[in-house]
């Protein structure tokens, strides 16, 4: 019988010849074995992995390509139902280095989302927080706790966990949009909830109203009504207009021109979607914003604890993720894995390069574990 025989598999090749670690002996044999029975594993065979010097992420950038997903998306809405059992036509984002796992990092989960005309998405709730972003079209409807809420371009629409959700496209033609959860932080935390909500949206709840209930009650910048003073911790506001997003990056912009320091970086101005109840993340776990790069404008190199998913709204431009570089356009998708340098440049030309991003900071927040090193 070898070394290699009697040590217990998690520190079988790690206690061998590595400096720092004792000699190998009968004793020590004797010591793992004991180890072994037991179900215990030693701290000095495992700090290196453990307490790395730095974050060492498991997943790796990878950038999906909106014309094939939406190409994809449309092909299983001609064979896939959409109903009871698989409750949404919803499509991952699998990470490469995950183990095919749908997760677009260890933490997030992104999805494009598919209804074809008249279609319903069956009602439901989850202890996971969720939002929609709409990168092209309009037409479908979110119906939350009962307040129908209209989906268009450039809309963000966040929806804090255990509350009841079902879409329906009253429109003629199909839409696709971009799901963002916490799925994978639920998962692995092992905290999850879900409930079966209605079968049918009754006919009532099938309104397209111009302005839903949350918009009229909190969508007035700097007003908040007095009748709901106290805080909640996902957004209450239900949709984030793109018309109100694109003028405060433009004027953002315009500053910067009057010689203002209203940027980020030369020609890079950001927005961050808030609660209007405390002026923190519009949901717990997930961080969300929207950036503009003039063109031909570069953002500075940033690394920061945690994963992001960024989605290209418009323009063109290169992005580099670590050791990886793509030249991007309008809907592609790409993943920020945690402490990996992320630079942005937006080609030269007539538009800007507008990047929505959504991150875990929030959870690293709370911990007191989150960094960001910037150049």
């Amino acid at each position: 019988m070898t070394t290699m025989d009697v040590l217990p598999s998690p520190v079988r090749l790690q206690a061998l010849d590595k400096p720092g670690q004792p000699a190998v002996t009968p004793a020590l044999e004797e010591l793992y074995r004991g180890f072994e029975q037991e179900m215990l594993v030693p701290l000095w065979t495992e700090i290196g992995s453990l307490m790395p010097l730095h974050p060492q992420s498991k997943a790796t950038p990878h950038l999906w390509r909106w014309n094939n997903l939406r190409r994809l998306a449309d092909q299983a809405g001609h064979i896939v139902p959409v109903g009871r059992g698989g409750e949404r036509r919803a499509i991952a984002l699998a990470n490469p280095s995950l183990g095919g796992r749908p997760y677009a990092s260890p933490t997030l989960w992104a999805a494009i989302q598919y209804l074809m005309p008249g279609e319903d998405a069956p009602e439901h709730r989850h202890s996971q927080h969720a939002f929609r972003f709409v990168v092209e079209g309009e037409g479908v409807w979110t119906v939350v706790n009962g307040d129908s809420i209209r989906m268009s371009r450039g809309d963000f629409l966040p929806q804090g966990g255990w509350n009841w959700h079902a879409h329906h496209n009253s429109a003629t033609e199909p839409m696709a949009w971009i799901d963002g959860l916490d799925i994978p932080f639920a998962y692995h935390n092992e905290c999850a909830f879900f409930e079966f909500g209605r079968d049918e949206i009754p006919p009532e709840e099938h309104t397209t109203p111009e302005f839903s209930f949350s918009e009229r009650l909190w969508g007035y910048p700097g007003l908040r009504p007095v009748s709901q003073l106290e805080s909640t911790a996902s957004s209450p506001l239900l949709a984030y207009r793109w018309v109100d997003t694109d003028k405060a990056l433009n004027e953002q912009l315009a500053l910067e021109a009057e010689g203002y320091a209203a940027t980020l970086s030369p020609g890079h101005a950001a927005v961050r979607y808030s609660n209007p109840t405390n002026g923190r993340d519009v949901l717990p776990t997930i961080r969300c914003e929207m950036h503009r790069l003039r063109t031909g404008a570069a953002s500075q190199t940033r690394r920061e604890v945690g994963s992001s998913v960024y989605q290209v709204f418009d323009g063109t431009g290169t992005v580099r993720v670590g050791e990886r570089q793509w030249q991007v356009q309008r809907g592609d998708m790409f993943v920020v894995p945690s402490w990996q340098p992320f630079t942005a440049q937006a080609d030269n030309g007539q538009a800007s390069l507008d990047l929505f991003r959504f991150c875990d900071a929030p959870i690293f927040e709370a911990i007191q574990g989150h960094r960001v090193q910037m150049g």
